[in-house]
Order: C-alpha cells, then sequence, then structure tokens
C-alpha cells in the first residue's frame, strides 16, 4: 500500500507531462502564418492501396517562411500526395512541378488569425481538463489509500502535493497558449 501512495508524484508527473506534451504537439499543428512540416502532421498519404504518413514517402522543407517544399521519394507519389491535401482541407493549395509539390502559405486575415486563437485556447482548455481528471482520480486514490489505513497527516500532505504540481501544470499551460497567442497575433 505504502510503495503505491510513495512514489505517487512520480506517477503524477509522468501523467502530468503526458498532458503538456499532447497540447503541445496540438498547438503545433494551428497555423500561425509561417510554414511549418508539422502543418502537415497526420496527413495521410495513398500508398499503393496503403494509407501512409506523408512523412514516410516524401521530405517534408521550409525553403523559407511562407514556402512548404514536399519532395517524395518517388516521383509517382505526386499525384496521390497533392490529392491528399486537398483532401484534408486544409485551406492549402498545392502546386506540382514534377519534381516537387510547392505550398505557398497564404497571408492569414485578422479575422482568422482571431479564430485560431480561440482554437488555441480551446486547446489549453482541453489540457486543463485532463489535469483537472488526472488531479481527480489521484485525490480519489489518496482518501481511498486513508480509509485503507494510511496516516491521515501524509494522506493530506500528498492531497496538497498533487494540488501543487497540477497548479504548475495550469501555469504551463497558461504560458504555452499565451506564447501561442502571441506568435497567431503577430503580422
Amino acid at each position: 500500500m505504502e510503495m503505491d501512495i510513495a512514489n505517487l508524484s512520480t506517477v503524477a508527473k509522468a501523467n502530468f507531462d503526458k498532458v503538456i506534451k499532447h497540447a503541445k504537439e496540438e498547438l503545433v499543428k494551428i497555423r500561425a502564418g509561417k510554414a511549418s512540416p508539422a502543418m502537415l502532421d497526420g496527413l495521410m498519404v495513398d500508398y499503393y492501396g496503403t494509407p501512409t504518413p506523408l512523412s514516410q514517402v516524401a521530405n517534408i522543407n521550409t525553403p523559407d517562411a511562407k514556402t512548404l517544399s514536399i519532395q517524395p521519394w518517388e516521383k509517382s507519389m505526386l499525384g496521390p500526395i497533392e490529392q491528399s491535401i486537398f483532401a484534408a482541407n486544409l485551406g492549402l493549395t498545392p502546386m506540382n512541378d514534377g519534381e516537387f509539390v510547392r505550398i505557398i502559405i497564404p497571408p492569414m486575415t485578422e479575422e482568422r488569425r482571431k479564430e485560431l486563437v480561440k482554437q488555441a485556447k480551446a486547446e489549453g482548455e482541453n489540457a486543463k481538463v485532463s489535469l483537472r481528471t488526472e488531479r481527480q482520480k489521484w485525490m480519489v486514490f489518496i482518501k481511498k489509500e486513508v480509509k485503507d489505513g494510511y496516516p491521515e497527516d501524509a494522506g493530506k500532505k500528498k492531497e496538497a502535493d498533487v494540488e501543487n504540481l497540477v497548479k504548475s501544470y495550469v501555469k504551463s499551460i497558461d504560458d504555452l497558449i499565451a506564447a501561442k497567442e502571441k506568435d497567431i497575433l503577430t503580422v
């Protein structure tokens, strides 16, 4: 019993780190007006009948801040890559020149920037909900351990530790969102 509750902070921290990592991954996908290979993460291409991640069939580069360049390993993949970009409805128009697929990132309107800020804040809120859910799980675990004989004072201390840990992670999420908002609104 005590072994489980003794390493609670370590396990909880690992779970909270996963929430932060996921939040960062989701925020990277939100376009900030600059070209980034991460914009195409999760894009699947039909590779001889098998859905395959784009990064496994092509090299993705950013020659400048407004352009993505996709060079497939096989020239026969140019068409399927182009089709998958259209099908993903990313608001991007690929141009196939026979060697590369180039994507020019259009400048964003003020309205679109505000929509993206809302989207970033929603991702942050989702991460906070995940943290609170994780916190609740640990609080229930601590209460159960106290009920099963773990010292009550030590249980209260563990609850305070978890609460402080959650507060620090919420602050990290707020900082991530603020940085992303600044990045999106910078013209």
